[in-house]
């Protein structure tokens, strides 16, 4: 049993190189982990706008087709909005519907109860995509989200015309 070591451990040269092994994996580990990260957010923001945007406009479009086409009226809800931010018409059963943009909120009137479709709202445009016939509708809607870092996801969407079913 001459020159056998009956103690177990470690010695100080396998610890200091585990530790190097690890700082370089936490090194390298580090950013990947981060930008992992950073795209599974982004990723889920955009997906989140999506389900958002798609949403509204199906709202909107609804709506609009029952629309009287002589009550239809484009504006805006104040000075600080968009042009065409605000669209009010009535539906052929009475209701006066509203939609419009208040800051980065959509929100619908429906008689007297005000409901919003979105806090996400950038820009929102109502136009006669024809100046002929008054009965088709173009709506256009950006949606913008923060994701990190003071950054912002955006996504655009333009729906295709909408016609006023009840001319």
């Amino acid at each position: 049993m001459v020159g056998r070591n009956l103690r177990p451990g470690v010695t100080l040269l396998e610890m200091l190189m585990v530790v190097g092994i690890v700082s370089t994996l936490f090194t390298v580990a580090a950013p990947l982990m981060l930008q992992a990260n950073r795209q599974f957010i982004l990723n889920r923001t955009r997906v989140e706008l999506q389900q958002e945007a798609r949403s509204v406009m199906y709202v909107i479009t609804r709506n609009l087709r029952q629309a009287t086409s002589e009550s239809v009226t484009l504006s805006r809800a104040s000075n600080s909005q968009p042009f065409y931010s605000k669209i009010s018409f009535t539906k052929q059963q009475g209701t006066l519907m509203v939609f419009q943009q208040e800051g980065t909120t959509l929100y619908q009137v429906f008689g007297t109860s005000k409901r919003p479709l979105s806090r996400n709202l950038k820009y929102l445009a109502f136009t006669f995509p024809r100046s002929d016939d008054m009965g088709i509708i173009s709506v256009s809607l950006t949606m913008e989200k923060e994701i990190f870092e003071g950054r912002k996801k955006a996504l655009h969407m333009a729906s295709e015309k909408v016609r006023i079913m009840n001319e």
